[in-house]
């Protein structure tokens, strides 16, 4: 089992950039493929990105790709996602997630952090 809790999210502008990151608890932690994913005010989650075990690989959604960067620690027990000219659309509450399964789909990751709030204003 594996505890998840993010932190960074914060207020914004247009264009700016963020870093969120994600502390895990246990000592298994490599052994989870992360990721991250979003809800915004009335939408339904959203994935964001994941990575690999090793970090060795990684994938997006295309609303993100080439702005934003997912990554990780694995001696830290560590996750980030480096977010690049932020837009409008970005705001949401971002989550860490960790699950056996390469996937955008939510329903594969088993374990879920708290979230933290990103608003990108104009």
């Amino acid at each position: 089992q594996v505890q998840l809790v993010e932190s960074g999210g914060g207020l914004v502008q247009a264009g700016g950039s963020l870093r969120l990151s994600c502390a895990a608890s246990g000592r298994t932690f490599s052994r989870y493929v992360m990721g991250w994913f979003r809800q915004a005010p009335g939408k339904e989650r959203e994935f964001v990105a994941a990575i690999r075990r090793s970090g060795g690989s990684t994938f997006y959604a295309d609303s993100v790709k080439g702005r934003f960067i997912i990554s990780r620690d694995n001696a830290q027990n560590a996750l980030y996602l480096q977010m690049n000219s932020l837009k409008l659309e970005d705001t949401a509450v971002y989550y860490c997630v960790a699950g056996d399964s390469y996937s955008s789909y939510h329903r594969e990751y088993d374990y879920w952090g708290q979230g933290t709030q990103v608003t990108v204003s104009s």
